[in-house]
């Protein structure tokens, strides 16, 4: 059985792998919800200034408060929030400086490979200590699991941080199908017997 999952966990990374490249290579869900901020070379160079040499994920506007800002600080910071939020734009910046972060497409997509690669086996693994018999059954699991797993993260990055729904919805929708895909490989690779044989 150790083999069937290895050999179904690695040939559903590879469909999975393959339909999501189509996603973001081939079709337009890749894209969806994302611009580019018009005229950039004002924003680099501000936040070149103010964030200088410091990489990190940042919120604006900010609460004003530092670091080590207490539990009352930053209670008390809350309260005036909602109208700063309000009155100013707000979201996310993810910042990295010029020159620390090279553009390398092998490595990316090695990552983005072997972390597909461990949700492949992670789910077939699951699979396989059920009692599912059919084939449905066994694609059915494997596209519920995936749905799970796209409604962890990504339903609360546009609840608390507002990511654009068509993003988000795009976004989930590959991953979903990248499950579905895994779930066809593990139902095909486990049909002569039930996984928990």
């Amino acid at each position: 059985m150790t083999k069937r999952i290895i050999l179904a966990g690695v040939l559903g990374a590879i469909a999975m792998f393959i339909s999501t490249s189509i996603a973001h290579m081939a079709l337009p869900l890749g894209e969806a919800g994302i611009g580019e901020i018009p005229n950039d070379t004002a924003v680099l160079a501000a936040l070149e200034s103010s964030a200088g040499k410091t990489t990190g994920l940042y919120i604006f506007p900010g609460m004003g408060l530092g670091p080590d800002a207490t539990h009352a600080q930053r209670s008390a910071a809350m309260k005036d929030y909602e109208a700063k939020m309000e009155k100013n734009p707000s979201g996310l910046i993810m910042y990295h400086p010029a020159g620390s972060r090279p553009f390398n497409m092998a490595k990316y997509l090695t990552i983005e490979f072997v972390t597909e690669l461990l949700e492949a086996l992670l789910v077939v693994t699951l699979l396989a200590q059920t009692r599912i018999a059919t084939f449905g059954g066994r694609v059915g699991f494997v596209t519920v699991a995936g749905i799970l797993a796209v409604i962890a993260t990504n339903v609360s990055y546009w609840n608390w941080w507002g990511f654009p729904a068509v993003y988000t919805a795009s976004y989930m929708f590959i991953q979903v199908v990248g499950f579905f895909c895994i779930g066809l490989v593990a139902a095909l690779v486990f049909r002569r017997s039930p996984a928990a044989a």
